[in-house]
């Protein structure tokens, strides 16, 4: 499974912005897929996941101002982030399991909300 990340950027805190992951190499409906960030000198953290059947789960972090959703005709998930803050700083990066629990990262994508 290949991944490819986009829509990263700048924004103001309060503002809102759309990441992409598209996904390649595998049947895209059999994978589960989750975004994950990792600030400076912090841990790796799951912050949106999506199964294969659709169900999401996210932490309290980021619960009711990050959504995830998939495509499966596009073979994409999305991840819609609103009420960014500043602690919303991070690399984000696209995660798949296919339905052997094989695990794939995809590259990052730089978000940056200022204050």
């Amino acid at each position: 499974v290949q991944l490819q990340a986009s829509g990263g950027g700048l924004v103001q805190a309060g503002g809102s912005l759309r990441l992409s992951c598209v996904a390649s190499g595998s049947i895209f409906s059999d994978i589960a897929v989750a975004w994950a960030r990792q600030a400076p000198g912090k841990q790796r953290e799951l912050v949106a996941m999506i199964s294969s059947g659709g169900h999401t789960n996210y932490p309290d972090s980021v619960q009711g101002r990050f959504t995830i959703s998939r495509d499966n005709a596009k073979n994409v998930v999305y991840l819609q982030m609103d009420s960014l803050k500043p602690e919303d700083t991070a690399v984000y990066y696209c995660r798949a399991i296919d339905k052997d629990h094989n695990y794939y990262w995809g590259q990052g994508t730089q978000v940056t909300v200022s204050s």
